[in-house]
């Protein structure tokens, strides 16, 4: 039985501005790999932006992306460049669900360039955004 590390490591979670440099760096990834995948199925950009099905296409992309490297490493690669880390709030590693659940919320999370997520963090005694809340996790320094 997992028990429950009573130091600060799991105590108070990553601030906003590391997290938000985190965040950069995974949106570049996102937005090179959305539109290599996307172009390779031919949708044209001519129009500088894209809509419909290929918002939804970026969307999922951006849905497994967050699930796959937060579920099965307990962190993005923007977040492993900072030495950071998502865990539950028991200290435990993050799994899948969990990383599902944070990665759902960055709908309400991201309203207004990401302020909503940020207000949240700043207010949250443990830094947590509405992901993090009803994920049960929090975003720390790796050890």
């Amino acid at each position: 039985m997992n028990t429950p590390d009573t130091n600060n490591y799991f105590t108070n979670g990553a601030g906003v501005g590391i997290r938000a440099l985190a965040a950069i760096i995974d949106g570049i990834i996102l937005a090179i790999v959305s539109g290599a995948l996307l172009a390779a199925f031919g949708s044209d950009y001519s129009h500088g932006s894209v809509g419909g099905l290929e918002y939804l296409w970026s969307l999922a992309i951006g849905f497994c992306y967050y699930t796959y490297f937060e579920g099965n490493n307990g962190a993005t690669p923007g977040k492993m460049l900072f030495g950071l880390k998502v865990v539950n709030t028991d200290g435990t590693a993050c799994d899948v669900r969990a990383a599902a659940i944070r990665t759902a919320c960055r709908i309400i999370d991201g309203l207004f360039a990401y302020l909503v997520g940020a207000i949240l963090i700043w207010i949250s005694d443990r830094n947590q955004r509405l992901g993090d809340k009803i994920a049960g996790t929090l975003v720390v320094k790796a050890k």
